[in-house]
């Protein structure tokens, strides 16, 4: 249905039409939204059973934990489910996990992945058997793999919720609080609009923490499930899941009681899960290896796993770079006095889910920072543990009920002040684009549709003034609908740079007609699932292969990514628009080799598609210098 409406209405009224649909669903959850159970609050206390003899204890702790999904859940969803369809896929992240899902459904290839017809060893299978299951009941497209990122957003959001529920059983608000502060995380949020890996590997992380953590009822790890999850850890990301794990199990004796009164057994069992995780993947990379041959093996053992350790060959940076980006990962609360107060005011000795907690989270920021490569999205595993962090620090702040628990300088004022700026950018752009001061084509973008969501942040911003109880559900909507909107900011400013579909359509046409496709530079497969295409694409270079590849594909096709377009490019391409920054031009083979050798090649048959539209503003420029 959402689809269904993006394509009749086109981007911006269904984006306009998103945004007026979350900030109406946000007030009628605060204006209907009841505070947990706490001090001065008459709410039953989690896990005190009712009065009525018919209802089980096991019977109430289900409606409980039910009652606790009740809020945040569904706005997750809600705003989750528009964001994610305001625009396609976007490339290279989204675009090359699809293509590779393709690429093994379109020939049948499903147990070594693959992506433009040649081994893809760079990721191991799971997600995309998890986007095949989709497919083989609902048909190809590309609805279900975004439904299914949104679904492992929401199965975060209640693992953590679980975990934080095991690890502080006497304190219910902490369990009730973590999902609101973890959907808060803008980039945690964000990147869960991508169809990427790391989402899918922090559900296993999960799993894997709540089957190591012994629970009331059982005073004693769930090995087997421990080694389950990492299994299905390994095979979503490789042996990457034990930075996530291991330490919090190897740690075991500094914060569990069972591993300090059974260190053999703790450790024992806990290789033993390692080794059975490993026996999981080994199911999978053996019959892969035997497959694919001796390339395959090298690239997917040492080139992806020590590769990346050591002397990365991609994002290699230093060591101190996740630090400042610590701060992009953890807002806004990192913007947000009382979180901060809470954790500084944290008491020795240390609550025992608190230390669970750094036992995970600081030996795996230091190892991925030991590490030569580094992406963000390496820490979304971690996400959750923050989230649980912070929503203790901020409860035993509260539970103090001193003069810092409760001062309005520790307020969400500093957000507010944020949201007021970025309102007041958005309402400058179109000034300052008329006075012909922006020169940055992204702000020149921006400052076209930009003013309505200036009135949105306006009003998130007084939102987060609001005085009373509450603060942290409406620090965590508002940065939730903040982050939508921002999304639907990009999808209506932008969007066309990172819109594959009509390319890829030519391509697909020509492709259908027998015609080669080559690629001048490194192709990621951008193109592949949205055409359906199912041959490769030939990877071109300059000079004479170029020349070579054009007398021998005289029908061929060729895509060019300038950083500036010329006369030329306008003039005998078969298709131009924005690319990531940058631009692409689809060309007729010949015709770009003529171009290259300095000649003038005859007049094209159709005139060029000029994407988003001959009108666009970035045309003019070179416009202005044609023939």
């Amino acid at each position: 249905m959402v689809a269904a409406a993006e394509q009749r209405y086109g981007p911006g009224p269904f984006a306009r039409m998103a945004v007026s649909s979350v900030v109406k669903i946000s007030t009628y959850i605060f204006l209907t939204l009841p505070c947990p159970a706490g001090k001065g609050m008459t709410a039953r206390p989690f896990g005190i059973a009712p009065a009525d003899p018919l209802v089980t204890d096991a019977s109430f702790a289900r409606s409980e934990h039910l009652r606790a999904l009740l809020w945040w859940l569904p706005l997750y969803l809600v705003v989750a489910l528009i964001a994610i369809f305001l625009q396609p896929p976007i490339p290279l992240h989204s675009t090359r996990a699809l293509a590779v899902a393709w690429d093994m459904w379109a020939h049948h290839q499903f147990l070594v992945p693959h992506i433009n017809g040649a081994p893809y060893p760079e990721k191991a299978p799971l997600l995309f058997w998890l986007i095949h299951a989709g497919w083989a009941a609902f048909g190809v497209n590309d609805v279900w793999p975004r439904v299914l990122m949104v679904l492992i957003g929401a199965t975060q959001l209640i693992l953590a919720q679980a975990l934080a529920r095991r690890l502080f059983p006497e304190h219910a608000w902490i369990a009730r609080t973590t999902p609101w502060l973890l959907l808060a995380l803008a980039y945690g949020f964000l990147y869960g609009l991508q169809i990427m890996y790391d989402g899918l590997l922090a559900v296993w992380v999960l799993s894997a923490m709540l089957c190591l953590v012994p629970g009331p009822r059982r005073n004693r790890p769930r090995w087997i499930g421990f080694a389950i999850c990492i299994g299905l850890g390994f095979l979503t990301k490789g042996p990457v899941m034990l930075v996530h794990t291991a330490p919090a199990w190897l740690l075991g004796p500094w914060w569990c009681a069972y591993a300090r009164e059974r260190r053999a057994r703790w450790y024992g069992l806990g290789v033993a899960a390692v080794i059975g995780g490993c026996i999981i993947l080994a199911a999978w990379v053996v019959p892969a290896i035997h497959t694919s041959g001796g390339a395959y093996t090298h690239n997917l053992i040492f080139k992806q796993t020590g590769g990346r350790v050591v002397n990365a060959f991609i994002h290699k940076r230093p060591f101190w770079w996740y630090v400042p980006w610590a701060a992009v990962l953890l807002f806004p609360f990192v913007l947000w006095p009382r979180m901060w107060a809470g954790v500084v005011t944290l008491r020795r000795p240390l609550h025992p889910g608190l230390r669970m907690l750094l036992a995970w989270l600081v030996p795996a920021f230091v190892i991925f920072s030991a590490f030569s490569g580094k992406q963000s999205y390496y820490l979304v595993p971690e996400l959750p543990a923050a989230a649980i962090v912070m929503a203790a620090a901020i409860t035993f702040l509260r539970a103090r009920g001193d003069r810092i628990a409760r001062s309005p300088w520790l307020g969400a004022w500093p957000l507010a002040l944020g949201s007021f700026a970025a309102a007041a950018l958005l309402f400058a752009l179109p000034f300052a684009a008329n006075a012909g001061k922006l020169h940055d084509h992204w702000l020149r973008d921006f400052a076209s549709v930009g003013a309505p969501f200036g009135v949105l942040y306006l009003l998130l911003g007084a939102l987060l003034l609001l005085p009373g109880r509450g603060e942290l559900r409406r620090i965590a909507a508002a940065s939730l609908i903040g982050a939508a909107g921002a999304y639907a900011l990009f999808a209506l400013a932008v969007y066309p740079a990172f819109d594959m579909r009509p390319a890829a359509q030519l391509l697909a046409s020509a492709e259908a007609r027998g015609h080669a496709i080559g690629n001048l530079g490194l192709y990621d497969g951008q193109f592949e699932f949205a055409g359906r295409m199912t041959k490769p694409v030939d990877r071109l270079y300059e000079g004479q292969f170029l020349q070579d590849w054009a007398a021998k594909h005289p029908h061929g096709l060729v895509i060019s990514y300038p950083e500036r377009l010329d006369p030329d490019d306008l003039r005998y391409g078969r298709l131009v628009q924005p690319y990531r920054g940058v631009w692409m031009v689809i060309w007729n083979a010949p015709t770009l080799a003529t171009l290259r050798r300095g000649q003038q090649p005859p007049e094209p048959a159709v005139p060029t598609v000029l994407l988003p539209s001959p009108n666009y503003w970035r045309y003019a420029n070179v416009e202005s210098d044609r023939p």
